[in-house]
């Protein structure tokens, strides 16, 4: 089943989680002390929310998948349409180790297309995201991908 994925950065992680948690009808399925995820079957999303960024709001959309062989499919659909992205292998992020593929909307909305291999107890940080935690990728005016200050 794919899944919408929407990641939201927020200034109090409690009162957040009591929101979100009376509109999804559920509590938390990954619950941290600085990071909160409900796998919702209807609508069929993944909807989390951390207090890593500190820009509050929108952190980024994405698509989560069932198979590295889907994100690979996504990853060709949307360079055939000519948006190129950054591939992401054994990502640690976001309490998960996941194959990645970053793109950018025209809007300049980081889109993180993903297949969650395994759970991990920590947050995670690796070179792709300048080690400092799980953070989203931006994009360059001149078209290349970097990291570290979308945190």
């Amino acid at each position: 089943m794919k899944r919408l994925h929407i990641h939201i950065s927020v200034e109090d992680l409690e009162k957040s989680k009591m929101f979100y948690s009376a509109l999804f009808g559920m509590e938390p399925t990954k619950d941290k002390e600085d990071y909160a995820q409900w796998l919702v079957d209807d609508p069929a999303v993944n909807f989390a929310i951390s207090t890593a960024k500190e820009e509050k709001g929108l952190n980024h959309l994405g698509l989560q998948v069932d198979s590295d062989e889907e994100v690979q499919e996504l990853e060709e659909r949307l360079q055939a349409a000519g948006v190129s992205g950054e591939k992401q292998k054994e990502a640690v992020c976001c309490y998960a180790k996941s194959t990645k593929y970053w793109v950018q909307d025209p809007e300049g909305i980081i889109w993180e297309n993903y297949h969650t291999m395994e759970q991990m107890e920590l947050f995670g940080g690796d070179s792709f995201t300048g080690g400092e935690g799980c953070c989203t990728p931006s994009f360059s005016t001149n078209g290349q991908w970097s990291t570290g200050n979308k945190c």
